[in-house]
């Protein structure tokens, strides 16, 4: 390693950089989109997706958290406010005890439908406004290539 250069290349470091603005103000942008029709946060949308895609089965409360990359603490404090709300059931895992598993109910299923037009509309606006549809399969492989790198 040594002699070995590093730091980024420009071209490298301001790519790193507008990758962060550009999540920080897309994220934004929905939440916002989110707030103006009285919707909850993305995070609940987050969860309550992930959720959904396996309605008949229960998840561990951590793999919905490697799915939805909120800290421990985050995803428990949400999980306590959608058990609340009535969107989600949360009880101990009975094969070890020692997490919880969580299932979507009825009510968390329906508020998801309810976000997604928002959510989507906000997606088409902030993604497929300003790009075209090369640009677009163009911006998923790179995602995909540093997901990929990053597994």
């Amino acid at each position: 390693m040594e002699g070995m250069e590093k730091s980024p290349s420009a071209a490298a470091e301001q790519a790193w950089i507008a990758l962060l603005r550009s999540q920080q103000l897309l994220l934004a942008r929905v939440e916002a989109a989110l707030k103006a029709a009285d919707l909850p946060p993305l995070a609940w949308y987050d969860v309550l997706l992930e959720l959904s895609r396996e309605p008949e089965t229960e998840l561990r409360q951590f793999e919905i958290g490697e799915r939805v990359l909120l800290s421990k603490h985050n995803l428990s404090r949400l999980l306590d406010r959608l058990a609340a709300e009535g969107l989600v059931k949360r009880q101990a895992c009975d094969s070890d005890g020692r997490g919880n598993v969580v299932t979507i109910t009825k009510k968390g299923l329906q508020l998801r439908e309810r976000m997604w037009p928002v959510y989507g509309a906000a997606i088409k606006e902030l993604i497929e406004g300003p790009l075209s549809a090369a640009q677009i399969r163009s911006l998923g492989d790179i995602m995909q290539a540093l997901l990929q790198n990053l597994r």
